[in-house]
């Protein structure tokens, strides 16, 4: 009691508490929102910025939860450690103390998240924000306390905040051994302020208000932390509100940078709150979607946001896009891989940058061979040197950027690691020299790491798309060596991969043994999930094998993993075999998608739209995934099927929102990362370079456009997609069943070349040619209008 009134009295000579502090919703309050369904208020939300982020349940708590560190990925993190295991608040009265963890609602927004509670018994409503600013290691927490009863409130209000400074996964690798964490009142400037006993990671926190006490004690978390708090007599009068704002600001390098980041947080809210918002909304007006299908349209705009939450900054490592929040927040080769020809579409270009510069860096200076990473987490490590498809896809997604860009100082500087890349799978990896490499691909099953089709298929676009690079550089000689066996590896794999009696092509070629061993685990998988008609493909395939062995390795269809559909995504797939692979996908898949396994899938295909029940030990067993779904989207594209591609992306939509209002998460659809890099690739692939048909080249000044739109939409535009120093905006309607396209350019004097098939057209800004049943229409002007007559 001693030490409270001496509080008071230093407090009252304190003057340097934030005046005027911004409310948030009144800066967000014509921002998007999306509010959540109150059967998931008990499960994770986030709230990101690209220095820290913020997980806890959307009902306000802070449980324990993930597995990568287990029950430690949630919190506020601040890579590479962590800052706070949660926070909570307490509103004590005459009669009773309340802790705010049963929110009665969750509303998410592009920059921001809100709590709601409600206080019957005392006639008290409360909202609670936080928000993660860009470029600042902190948080802010804001509490509006709203009094509706008839008479004054007395109240007190106790914020309490759970330190953990531990490192991030595998820390003890670079000599990150967390210790104790000590917790001191600064009297002077009446701040809370964290210190691990032996590292220099520290956090620094205090409101916008003068606390009237304040007191520390053992964190209620595993770890070691330690918990504080700050207690505020608060009078409230009838029909009015009591805002506060908290500033928690952090560091891994010292205090001195934790109060930095405070004192910025403190005096620059609004500024910082401001910058973020309309970031946001440049983010939505890039390649802005406009189409019949609302919820498909809301969806895609959230993506961009989705996208932007990702993004990971760690000044000392670099900067690049994580996979998913919780559990993967960190950097992938192939997530990236996949994920940032999405981001290049939809304009966001320096994550893109900074991504590949990152993971090009780090994969030369631990593999040196061209070799490109799996796994690495925020602080330098490499758990994983790299699965065997990361390479190929490595040099498609190098070209993919070029063809937005069109800078050839970008392909200067990584096509050596292609090369050399190339040459490691053609060598090292090729045991047989059948132009297979062997061992892992995009399917971590165990067994599972001879030849498989992925990384065929991966390998042979890889070969042509690094042909095309070496033209564009001049080296005509590899070029042509590598366009020769990017043609033969298209011919083996529509040959030796493909299975007549499945309709499909195989998920790998390897040996009986090989092949016998993945069989029997896949029974014991099959039979434990309850699939008996699994079960029975199983042994019926294992009787075969065993009356008609081979010596020599051979295709094997056993999982029907969702793989076997990348020859049609790339589309190198003969189109007779395609379409009989396209028409036997169907069967693995349920009203969300495509099973990441197909011996997974129910008997009936799925017909309930219901959450997925997952194993209490993480796993994607039984899995229907968003990339799967997008890979059969592009396939489906590919061979001329817009309405089938758009019935996947509608699959994948039903995933939007159903937990956490805003996102998708990985697993459809309600498991594993609640946000997810790659959703973007089964997205905006579909949408902006099939549907809309946008091909950008754009070191010629050249972008053609070979639309396929689905039947269902009788309008669609596509405004503002950025094509290097370009941007193109492509406006679609029917009309009495007939198409109607506008075109328009910012620059004039680039080639615009649209493909239509052979019809009546009248043209205005253009000229035609006909060219084997196709409409040619070439303009340079910046408007381009294409009316079809009959």
């Amino acid at each position: 009691m001693k030490r409270t009134i001496l509080l008071i009295i230093f407090l009252g000579f304190f003057t340097g508490y934030s005046q005027n502090t911004p409310v948030i919703f009144e800066i967000l309050k014509e921002s998007p929102a999306i509010k959540g369904k109150t059967e998931y208020l008990d499960s994770p939300f986030v709230t990101a910025g690209n220095r820290s982020y913020l997980v806890g349940h959307q009902d306000g708590s802070f449980p324990e939860i993930g597995w990568h560190i287990k029950g430690e990925m949630g919190g506020l993190w601040n890579h590479p450690i962590k800052l706070l295991d949660g926070f909570e608040a307490e509103i004590i009265s005459d009669s009773d103390t309340i802790t705010l963890d049963k929110a009665i609602s969750f509303t998410n927004y592009p920059v921001a998240g809100k709590q709601d509670f409600e206080l019957k018994g005392l006639g008290i409503e409360i909202e609670r924000w936080q928000f993660i600013p860009d470029d600042i290691q902190g948080a802010v927490v804001q509490y509006k306390i709203q009094n509706n009863a008839k008479e004054l409130k007395e109240l007190q209000f106790v914020f309490k905040a759970f330190s953990d400074l531990r490192p991030t996964w595998l820390g003890e690798r670079t000599g990150m051994k967390d210790a104790v964490d000590k917790a001191l009142f600064n009297t002077n400037e009446a701040y809370w302020v964290y210190k691990d006993s032996v590292n220099p990671w520290s956090l620094v926190y205090r409101a916008d208000k003068e606390a009237n006490a304040y007191d520390s004690f053992s964190s209620k978390y595993q770890g070691l932390g330690k918990g504080t708090s700050l207690t505020y007599n608060l009078t409230i009068p009838a029909n009015f509100s009591e805002t506060i704002t908290f500033f928690i600001a952090g560091s891994y390098n010292s205090v001195s940078e934790s109060l930095k980041n405070f004192r910025h947080l403190e005096k620059d809210l609004e500024k910082e709150i401001i910058e973020k918002r309309d970031h946001y909304a440049k983010l939505a007006a890039k390649s802005k979607l406009s189409i019949p299908d609302k919820r498909l349209e809301q969806t895609f705009e959230w993506l961009k946001y989705n996208s932007a939450w990702l993004v990971q900054e760690v000044p000392e490592i670099g900067t690049g896009i994580t996979a998913g929040i919780p559990d993967y927040p960190w950097w992938f080769g192939v997530d990236s891989e996949y994920a940032l020809q999405g981001y290049m579409a939809i304009g966001q270009t320096e994550p893109v940058y900074n991504t590949i510069s990152l993971i090009d860096s780090v994969s030369n200076a631990v593999n040196g061979n061209g070799r490109i990473i799996h796994e690495m987490s925020t602080n330098g490590v490499v758990f994983n040197k790299g699965n065997i498809n990361e390479t190929p896809q490595y040099a498609s997604l190098i070209w993919e950027v070029y063809k937005w860009n069109g800078d050839k100082e970008f392909l200067r500087k990584y096509f050596p690691t292609i090369e050399k890349g190339l040459n490691w799978l053609m060598t090292e990896k090729d045991a047989n020299a059948n132009l297979f490499p062997d061992g892992f691909g995009m399917m971590e099953i165990h067994g599972l790491d001879s030849e498989m089709i992925d990384v065929a298929v991966y390998t042979q676009k890889a070969f042509d798309d690094a042909s095309k690079i070496a033209s564009e550089l001049g080296q005509d000689q590899l070029s042509i060596e590598y366009s020769k066996l990017a043609a033969e590896l298209k011919e083996k794999i529509n040959t030796e991969f493909w299975s007549e009696e499945f309709g499909s092509y195989a998920d790998f070629i390897g040996t009986d043994d090989q092949a016998l061993r993945l069989v029997e685990d896949a029974i014991v998988r099959a039979d434990t999930l309850d699939k008996p008609w699994s079960v029975k493909e199983l042994q019926q395939l294992k009787e075969h094998i065993i009356k008609n062995p081979s010596e020599k390795s051979r295709p094997f269809v056993l999982h029907h993993n969702w793989v076997v559909n990348t020859p049609m995504e790339m589309n190198i797939a003969d189109p007779d075999k395609a379409k009989v692979a396209l028409k036997t996908a169907e069967k693995y898949t349920n009203p969300f998608g495509v099973f990441v396994t197909g011996i997974d899938r129910d008997e009936t295909a799925g017909t309930e739209e219901t959450s997925f029940k997952g194993s209490e030990v993480f796993s994607y067993t039984g899995a229907v995934m968003t990339l799967p779904t997008g890979v059969l989207a592009i396939a489906e594209n590919n061979y001329g099927n817009p309405d089938k591609a758009l019935d996947y992306l509608k699959r994948m939509s039903k995933t939007f929102s159903y937990a956490l209002p805003g996102s998708m998460y990985e697993v459809s659809p309600d498991y594993g990362m609640i946000t997810q890099a790659w959703n973007i690739y089964s997205y905006a692939i579909p949408i902006i370079q099939q549907f809309f048909g946008i091909q950008p080249m754009a070191s010629k000044k050249k972008i053609t456009i070979i639309p396929q739109f689905p039947s269902e939409w009788n309008y669609a535009s596509l405004e503002n997609v950025s094509v290097g120093p370009n941007s193109i905006s492509i406006h679609y309607k029917k009309v009495n069943g007939k198409l109607n396209l506008e075109i328009e350019q910012e620059k004039e004097g680039w080639e615009i070349e649209v493909i239509l098939p052979e019809q009546d057209y009248r043209i205005s800004g253009g000229k035609k040619e006909v060219d084997k049943g196709k409409i040619r229409i070439i303009t340079g002007s910046s408007n381009l209008k294409i009316e079809q007559q009959n």
